[in-house]
């Protein structure tokens, strides 16, 4: 049955390399932030793009054949900030902006598409993930609506998975 991904989106950020990025255990992902309600669903990014082509091909074969090489990988998160009345950070749930602030926090991104967001990770979900580096987080051009910071996220590596029970 087709479904509405509305709401069908969660978002586990580990701070710790998993042992096996494509069997992430549900101790690890205990341990990871929950970013569901830190990033800004409209402009959130995390998917492969076209992968580089290669122009060589044998002088004997005919035509414009298409020969994949590199791929390539796209990412960026808008982080809701989370502030007192005061103005100053909840720290307690500022963890997100916490773990993506600093150039170069190396974190793993972990996303289920399927079950509604406040369904717990389980033995068997699949996911996909990727492995990204922060850059420097840009205020966001239109100041309207939440406080937020656009952190642009380089691609390391990237896959899909399966939740496991125990470590791999």
């Amino acid at each position: 049955m087709l479904t509405l991904a509305d709401g069908r989106t969660k978002l586990t950020i580990l701070t710790t390399e998993p042992d096996n990025p494509a069997a992430v255990d549900l101790a690890e992902l205990a341990a990871g932030l929950p970013a569901g309600d830190w990033i800004n669903k409209p402009d959130f990014k995390m998917s492969p793009t076209s992968s580089d082509t290669v122009p060589d091909q044998p002088i004997s074969q005919a035509g414009n054949a298409v020969t994949f090489g590199n791929s390539n990988f796209e990412a960026s998160a808008t982080v809701l900030r989370d502030l007192a009345t005061t103005g100053q950070p909840e720290i307690a749930g500022d963890l997100v902006w916490g773990a993506l602030k600093t150039k170069g926090a190396r974190v793993w991104l972990i996303r289920r598409e399927g079950p509604l967001e406040a369904v717990a990770w389980a033995d068997g979900d699949e996911y996909d993930w990727a492995e990204v580096i922060t850059d420097e987080p840009q205020a966001p051009q239109e100041r309207a609506g939440y406080v937020k910071r656009i952190v642009p996220l380089g691609g390391q590596a990237w896959g899909t998975g399966t939740v496991t029970t125990v470590a791999s």
